[in-house]
């Protein structure tokens, strides 16, 4: 059990926090007209932890809120153990948000009162990076089939190290990228963990946010609560809260606003994709086939987290709400939420199908530019190759000069040998006589080629014959060999004289 605790992190969560951040709460509340209202933020110290559950938690909320969006920054301990006594939350909705683990289900269904529901999709942001280096500017510096943003990256206060070697062996790790104007950015995993408590007096929409800040482009919780409060503002989101009482729509914007950051996420990819075309035209190296593997790795990953993100999109689609079977809600317009209700979803599930066949044809796209990158280093081979043969044919020209000087002086260097010789025939004095050099010579000769035949050649068929006595003996062997072959000729002559004397003949 106390294993399972520290695996969940739970406790980590409440003792370990970082007592000098305050958490922050970001509140968001919907009327019953489907207005959507900005409170003040709420601001929770170690001095104000008690001020916070006595005060706020416990105080009753305000007539005419039909749903109250909190969205919680900084996380401590003492507001995780109170909002999950408040709202009665579930221990495994803050394990699973905190170890990122993608998670969605339906709990506590109350008829014609409400339920709950907690959702954890992961999905993907862009942001700006700033890359810092002294080394050359990465703008001015030649492309050398390495990441282009092999250095330390910083994000608002906090930086990142992309290395190519971490991208290589974790696809959730952040990637670099570049787009085609020079612009750097940050592919970063992001998380949407949402606790919905549904209920036919009062919604509560409770959503946490990682610690770290990923500026005002991430999804930070202010940044979050500002997205749902301009949404709720704009025609037609007012127009369908107004109608519906369904609190789930308000949870359908949270989805939209994930399903924006995966538009951005593959666009800023798609970018960085026909940088990369650019750069292989430009240049061969082989060492952008890297990059180019990253990338594809990364797409995988991003397909697989889509694919997710429609199973989030569709149970959002097919738990109904409890509440919407209540005595106040009219036939028509617990119909008319329903079928709202599954437009929506539909056309979230239209947008990911959408993103996913981009992303399928940016995989095309890649596939072709690993082609080109292995065509232009077979051409750029092909060319070495091509001036190695060049080089080696000058290389033969040359040796054939000199062997025809050799051939030239041959003559002259075999007279002068013969006249340099000691025998009587040439020489004044001499010891010894022609017909002994003679002699010399061609025992010497034979046996230079008795000894290379012996230990260059294979002519015996006995595979075993490997001693030096069987090599040694070869002559017999060549001769045992060439003997076999001239009979085998001679019979296999005869064989054929006889079938064409006595041809084959059928019976009647």
């Amino acid at each position: 059990m106390e294993n399972q605790v520290r695996r969940a992190k739970i406790a980590d969560a409440i003792r370990s926090y970082d007592r000098s951040k305050a958490c922050v709460l970001y509140v968001v509340d919907t009327d019953t007209h489907g207005l959507f209202h900005s409170r003040d933020e709420v601001t929770v110290t170690e001095e104000e932890k008690e001020d916070f559950w006595n005060v706020w938690l416990r105080s009753k909320r305000e007539e005419g809120v039909r749903t109250r969006c909190l969205f919680v920054e900084n996380m401590t301990g003492p507001v995780l153990q109170m909002i999950g006594a408040r709202y009665n939350i579930e221990p495994f909705f803050f394990s699973s948000s905190i170890n990122w683990i993608p998670a969605r289900y339906q709990e506590e269904v109350r008829p014609k009162r409400g339920d709950r529901r907690s959702i954890d999709p992961t999905f993907y942001d862009s942001v700006t990076a700033t890359p810092k280096t002294s080394r050359t500017s990465l703008d001015s510096a030649p492309f050398n089939g390495k990441n282009p943003l092999f250095c330390t990256i910083y994000i608002g206060d906090h930086y990142l190290v992309a290395t190519e070697e971490e991208q290589v062996i974790d696809t959730q790790a952040p990637l670099a990228v570049r787009t085609i104007d020079g612009e750097h950015r940050i592919l970063l995993l992001d998380l949407l963990a949402v606790h919905f408590i549904r209920d036919a007096e009062s919604s509560t929409i409770i959503s946490y946010h990682p610690n770290l800040e990923q500026t005002e482009e991430g999804t930070g919780a202010r940044h979050l609560s500002r997205r749902i409060r301009l949404a709720g503002q704009s025609v037609y989101w007012q127009n369908l809260f107004s109608k519906s009482p369904d609190p789930t729509f308000v949870l359908v914007t949270y989805l939209w606003h994930a399903l924006y950051a995966w538009d951005e996420a593959l666009e800023t990819l798609y970018q960085y994709v026909c940088y990369l075309e650019t750069q292989v035209i430009n240049t061969s190296d082989m060492g952008m086939t890297r990059e180019l593997h990253i990338i594809r790795a990364h797409h995988l990953h991003y397909s697989s987290l889509l694919k997710d993100f429609a199973k989030t999109v569709h149970f959002v689609s097919t738990t109904s709400n409890p509440a919407m079977d209540a005595e106040s809600v009219t036939d028509e317009e617990r119909e008319n939420s329903k079928q709202w209700l599954k437009t929506e979803c539909d056309n979230l599930m239209s947008q990911i199908e959408r993103l996913q066949k981009g992303r399928k044809m940016q995989d095309q796209r890649l596939k072709n530019v690993m082609n080109l990158v292995f065509s232009s280093v077979n051409i750029a081979d092909s060319r070495r190759m091509q001036s190695l043969t060049q080089a080696a044919v000058k290389d033969s020209a040359a040796m054939k000069q000199i062997a025809y000087l050799t051939m030239i002086f041959l003559p002259a260097s075999f007279l002068a040998t013969v006249f340099g010789m000691n025998v009587h025939e040439v020489t004044d004095g001499g010891r010894e006589t022609v017909p002994h050099y003679v002699a010399g010579a061609l025992v010497l000769t034979f046996a230079t080629i008795w000894i290379i035949m012996a230990f260059q050649s294979d002519l015996s068929d006995d595979e075993r014959a490997t001693t030096v006595m069987h090599r040694l003996a070869w002559p017999y062997f060549w001769t045992k060999k060439t003997i076999k072959g001239m009979q085998k000729r001679r019979a296999d002559s005869d064989a054929t004289g006889r079938s064409d004397t006595y041809p084959m003949s059928y019976e009647d």
